[in-house]
């Protein structure tokens, strides 16, 4: 690559630069989308094989590792990202410290595998997590490539990488599972993942260069990453506070049947939302310098998101017993009530984790990282609180908090973004009320069904969902139905000039 990439902050837009997100959007989005049909698949196949104690054991190992993983140094790849200019020299220092953070990691989660076994009471965890280790050792080369791919907005090749590496790890669950690994599936499908997605990120991004260890002059981007990771480490305690208590509480069986019960209503946060968060960020730096267009695409990418995001929360929340019953099968049935309180609360989280790569791009890390840190102080209180009433408190323990974390995040943010909350919640309506409208003909429909197979009841209700929704949008919500149309078509982004706020 050159000496210097060359977006600097007098560098304007380019004319074609809304072609080029969408572009990123579909290539990104649609990947996802493929490789979750594929890791989906086979991940209800290996559910079904599985037991909820398999899926007990692989949650309270993921507490640990996303700890870790928060240390791992991506911030310093979203400091390049974010940066008007980065030069080789700055990318391998990035590389050096990335490789220096990652072994130490892969050797702490070692040494304190022990302490998280007793901690659980699980004795297992400690070999599970020693084995997770190797993850971390694949993580500089990911981050470095990726780096480099988002900077120039190249996510078609990243796109490519992230479906053949969907499919490995797919192959190695599915294939565990049969062969009779138990738990041990779960542990070695990401780590098959995580070594294909770093093998072929580098390959696409050709980025093939030997680590600095110097880090004079580096202090900059340092900085910025650490401000992302403190952001991150707060977000790692919110995130996680209910399995830490749920992993105390209750045995392994239940703390199998919450976390595949959170499986299932965070598909769409999970597996959706991060990726288009990673085109925004992108996005978003390039637009850092003209406010007025990245509150636009903030504005726009936020209700285009919700209008898939809300049929699929409510949805679930409607179709909760026929979903379970044919897709997991009888020995899940305890998820049922579960996925309610779960389905209702995870709009909120979408709206929260939308925040953050605007003010990020902004320059402004610190305000994510506050947000964090208002939901590391609140989560655990509130799910200690719900853990009176069973795993099924640990449950509604969600409505309670994310909620008022979203209020608190949205005061701080959206001054930052240029959008206030009246136009924000504007913007979202239509498609709440829409679903809502929607979930409400459905349970009356399943009301007056017949008994009949649960493949034929689920298959029956979803069908009566999806064009209820669709038709209130277009009858009452057509402002927003043009905009989306507009959007799919690749209107080019507005200017300046163009954009009432």
């Amino acid at each position: 690559m050159p000496p210097e990439t060359s977006i600097g902050p007098d560098t304007p837009i380019a004319p074609d630069f809304g072609q080029q997100v969408r572009r990123a959007v579909i290539w990104r989005s649609g990947s996802q989308i493929a490789g979750q049909i594929i890791a989906w698949g086979s991940t209800f196949l290996v559910i079904r094989i599985l037991t909820p104690e398999d899926y007990g054991l692989f949650a309270l190992t993921q507490v640990m590792l996303m700890l870790f993983t928060l240390l791992n140094g991506y911030g310093l790849a979203s400091a390049a990202i974010q940066r008007d200019k980065v030069s080789r020299h700055e990318l391998r220092q990035i590389f050096g410290l990335m490789l220096l953070l990652n072994g130490a990691l892969a050797l702490a989660q070692t040494l304190c595998a022990p302490l998280a076994a007793a901690y659980y009471r699980q004795p297992m965890v400690a070999d599970l997590l020693r084995v997770q280790s190797l993850i971390y050792l694949t993580i500089p080369f990911s981050a470095l490539a990726y780096a480099q791919l988002a900077r120039s907005m190249e996510f078609q090749r990243q796109a490519q990488v992230n479906l053949v590496s969907a499919l490995i790890g797919a192959s190695v669950a599915l294939g565990g599972a049969l062969a009779g690994w138990g738990v041990w599936a779960l542990v070695w499908a990401p780590i098959a993942m995580f070594a294909a997605r770093a093998l072929g990120l580098t390959i696409a991004a050709r980025s093939w260069m030997w680590p600095s260890f110097d880090f004079r002059g580096a202090g900059s981007i340092a900085r910025y990453g650490g401000l992302m990771a403190v952001g991150q480490l707060f977000g790692f305690v919110q995130s996680q506070a209910d399995i830490l208590v749920a992993g105390r509480w209750f045995d392994a069986h239940l703390v199998g049947i919450y976390t595949t019960a959170l499986l299932l209503t965070q598909i769409f946060n999970n597996k959706v939302v991060p990726p288009l968060n990673e085109v925004a960020f992108a996005a978003y730096a390039r637009m850092q310098n003209d406010r007025l267009a990245l509150t636009a695409g903030f504005t726009r990418s936020t209700r285009a998101i919700m209008v898939a995001a809300m049929p699929f929360f409510f949805g679930l929340a409607a179709v909760a017993e026929p979903l379970v019953l044919t897709l997991l099968g009888e020995k899940w049935r305890e998820i049922v009530p579960l996925l309610l309180p779960l389905a209702l609360a995870m709009p909120f989280w979408t709206l929260f984790t939308l925040l953050r790569p605007a003010t990020d791009a902004l320059g402004r890390p610190g305000i994510a990282s506050g947000n964090a840190a208002a939901g590391a102080l609140l989560m655990p209180v509130v799910f200690l609180a719900g853990a009176q009433w069973g795993i099924i408190g640990i449950a509604w323990a969600w409505m309670v908090a994310y909620p008022l974390l979203l209020g608190f995040a949205a005061v701080r943010s959206l001054p930052i973004i240029g959008i206030g909350s009246i136009a924000l919640l504007r913007a979202v309506a239509p498609p709440v009320l829409a679903a809502a409208v929607m979930a409400a003909a459905v349970m009356l429909v399943d009301r007056m069904l017949p008994a009949m197979p649960q493949a034929l009841r689920l298959g029956v209700l979803v069908a009566t969902g999806g064009p209820i929704y669709c038709l209130w949008l277009f009858l009452f919500a057509r402002e927003t139905v043009r905009d989306l149309i507009a959007l799919v078509r690749g209107r080019r982004m507005p200017t300046d000039a163009e954009v009432a706020v």
